[in-house]
């Protein structure tokens, strides 16, 4: 019987055990938390996720996509909020596309019964890695409820336990030449959750995602199942406008009330809820290589990144199908599947890292500027006049499974272009969609 072990059974994990099992291995995956389904799993526990083309085709793949839609809310655009209260629409791509909100808490708990059922797998919780034996397959484990030490060894391990990765740092960055960074961002989220209304209905638009943007920070909402929504407040930890400075109730108070009216009126306690949740850190984790012996780092282990594309969960779940392929391509000859697995992925764990980084600048200081929609606009309509010349970036990393890199290269590309065509017009606000404009950028393109 071929035999693997899985550390970590969060959604990558999860998944991962189902292809694995499909291909005739006997999965144990063991977790550090307790089981999260006994618990009670807030809507707000953690940022929602967003599910889009690359997850769908690895969950559809082993015939699991369905289980998820019935927990997954479509949103097929932003609505941006401005100090007044006006709304501003974009949609994310074209007619009948959309990304789909999953709550972090319901996907995991669903990924866990999937696992089980789909993957034969066994779970076994409140197991810590302290150890593992890179070369021959053996993670070591320590029960954290009584102290408790084993061994398993298995002709495979995998590392799908997250961006602070207990196989990487005890035993991959032990290694010559193991390349490994961890960056913050200045900034940080503090969740916030909205209630529905009395009879249960929603207070904004479901299937939206929504976004207030103020500059050097921002907040999003996204819809959860029961009409609540998980909100996230994004900004630095020091200066002005910052965490720093919502130390009171008072402070949380007029601070919502001033920046974010149209929230404050929805959510007058804002200042009661606010230490529901903790503050949060984000960061980027790049490492190399992937690999060694029997093992390997998949999912945020391997590329963990800030949330602002909404790619960290579909980027591990393209781990999964790419991963999967070189199966199909190499049989059993895994020293093949993981040179090639990890050459073909760092690229674009890189790429993903770049592009989250590019769209949180994007969020935060872009979506509210004129001359960023106005651009947009002239994008989308070029695009749909000319769909083999011009694929928007947004849509080119959601809505196809162009690689991560080559989406950047590109989006860089045609931003470059685009920049210098505005430059040309000064009227190009009431000629933006005139053939001048489309020449003009077909003459870049050539």
């Amino acid at each position: 019987m071929k035999t693997a072990t899985i550390v970590g059974a969060g959604l990558v994990g999860s998944l991962w055990a189902v292809y694995l099992s499909k291909a005739g291995y006997q999965v144990k995956i063991f977790e550090r938390r307790p089981d999260i389904r006994k618990a009670e799993i807030s809507a707000g526990k953690s940022i929602n996720l967003a599910l889009s083309t690359r997850g769908w085709k690895a969950l559809d793949a082993v015939g699991v996509g369905d289980e998820i839609r019935k927990i997954a809310i479509p949103m097929t655009g932003r609505i941006m909020h401005d100090l007044e209260g006006n709304l501003t629409y974009q949609p994310y791509g074209k007619e009948g596309q959309a990304i789909y909100s999953v709550s972090r808490g319901g996907i995991n708990a669903k990924m866990m019964d999937i696992a089980e059922e789909y993957g034969n797998a066994k779970i076994f919780y409140n197991e810590k890695c302290v150890d593992v034996d890179l070369e021959n397959g053996i993670v070591y484990l320590e029960n954290t409820e009584n102290g408790e030490k084993s061994a398993v060894q298995s002709d495979l391990v995998f590392a799908a336990d997250g961006a602070f990765s207990a196989v990487r740092y005890n035993a991959m960055q032990k290694l010559d030449r193991f390349n490994y960074s961890q960056n913050y961002i200045e900034d940080g989220y503090r969740e916030i959750l909205l209630p529905a209304n009395t009879d249960g209905s929603y207070k904004l638009d479901k299937n939206a995602l929504h976004i207030w943007p103020r500059g050097r920070f921002m907040l999003i909402a996204l819809a959860n199942e029961d009409g609540s929504f998980t909100c996230t407040l994004f900004m630095p930890f020091e200066g002005e406008n910052s965490f720093e400075t919502l130390t009171s109730k008072e402070a949380v108070d007029r601070f919502f009330k001033k920046t974010f009216p149209d929230f404050y009126d929805m959510m007058p306690d804002i200042a009661d809820a606010w230490e529901d949740h903790p503050l949060s850190s984000l960061a980027i984790v790049r490492c190399y290589p992937w690999t060694h012996g029997k093992t390997a780092l998949m999912g945020d282990a391997a590329h963990a990144t800030v949330p602002f594309y909404g790619q960290g969960m579909n980027c591990g779940f393209e781990d999964c199908t790419v991963m999967w392929e070189l199966m199909q391509q190499h049989g059993d000859d895994w020293d093949q599947i993981f040179r090639e697995y990890q050459r073909l992925r760092k690229p674009d764990g890189d790429g993903v890292q770049d592009l989250s980084l590019h769209n949180y600048h994007v969020m935060r200081d872009y979506v509210a500027d004129p001359k960023f929609l106005l651009q947009k606009k002239i994008e989308a309509h070029f695009s749909e006049k000319y769909p083999d010349k011009w694929m928007p970036l947004y849509s080119q990393v959601t809505f196809s499974h162009i690689r991560y890199s080559e989406a950047f290269k590109k989006g860089q590309e045609q931003d470059a272009i685009m920049k210098k065509v505005m430059a040309q017009f000064d009227d190009i606000e009431s000629r933006w969609n005139s053939e001048a404009v489309e020449n003009a950028i077909l003459a870049e393109l050539k």
